[in-house]
């Protein structure tokens, strides 16, 4: 098992940054991918970024792409997504969540994923 506490989300004006962290605890990191979804209201989850166990190969949705940029930092057990530029409709409940699998692979939809945190909310105002 595998508990996942989000932290960092908050109320900023358009153009300003917010850096969401997500803590794991429970069992070894190894060969855990680790990846960031939201959900707006009245909208479906969807997939932001992802990184690799190992290696940390990254990943990002295309509406975030040069915006965002998601690290981690296995001797702690974290991974962090920061987010620059941000703008009114990036405002959501961003989830953290970890797959495991022998290669560390992640993948960008959310059933490929076996534990999630339980959200933070991320406000952006025009």
């Amino acid at each position: 098992q595998v508990q996942l506490v989000e932290s960092g989300g908050g109320l900023v004006q358009a153009g300003g940054s917010l850096r969401l962290s997500c803590a794991a605890s429970g069992r070894t990191f190894s060969r855990y991918a680790m990846g960031w979804f939201r959900q707006a209201p009245g909208k479906e989850r969807e997939f932001v970024a992802a990184i690799s166990w190992l290696v940390s190969i990254t990943s990002y949705a295309d509406f975030v792409k040069g915006r965002f940029t998601i690290s981690r930092d296995n001797a702690k057990n974290t991974v962090t997504l920061q987010m620059n530029s941000l703008k009114p409709e990036d405002t959501a409940v961003y989830y953290c969540a970890a797959r495991y699998s022998s290669s560390g692979s992640y993948t960008y939809t959310e059933a490929g994923y076996d534990y999630w945190g339980q959200g933070t909310q991320v406000t952006v105002s025009s």
